[in-house]
């Protein structure tokens, strides 16, 4: 039996929709970056990126277990001296709810060259509406 390698011309990309209130952040980013990865689909292969485009509408009402509302901090530095900036959780939420999951994602893909186009593929929205109802996006339950 040979092993089967995936070639790029093979390729086939599908659109996933999820609803950021139905799970919480951490569970929320295991299953976007799976769908993103393309690790769900029996032509997996690791150095080719064959994953799937991911829709996440609701991320207003984004779901959060225990005081991580208060206690997770965001933090990004200006590269001057006392430039660090702290953020809570809720007040990211409140000037930008997409921050919190691209993060989240972020944190659960491999650090390596496909990371940034797979994150491409992800497209968050803070309502219900989506501009991507032509693709028909499958949901996710």
């Amino acid at each position: 039996m040979k092993t089967y390698s995936q070639k790029g011309s093979e390729i086939k990309r599908e659109w996933w929709l999820i609803d950021a209130s139905s799970l919480p952040l951490g569970k929320l980013a295991v299953v976007i970056a799976d769908k993103l990865m393309g690790k769900s689909k029996v032509t997996y292969t690791p150095h080719i990126d064959n994953g799937d485009y991911v829709v996440v509408v609701n991320a207003k009402n984004l779901v959060v277990t225990g005081d991580k509302m208060i206690q997770k901090k965001y933090y990004r530095h200006s590269g001057f001296p006392g430039g660090l900036t702290e953020l809570k959780l809720e007040e990211v939420i409140e000037k930008d709810p997409s921050v919190a999951i691209r993060e989240a994602v972020k944190g659960m893909l491999p650090k390596n060259k496909l990371a940034a186009d797979r994150l491409k593929r992800l497209r968050v929205f803070d309502t219900l509406e989506h501009t991507h109802t032509a693709q028909n996006p499958k949901e996710i339950k």
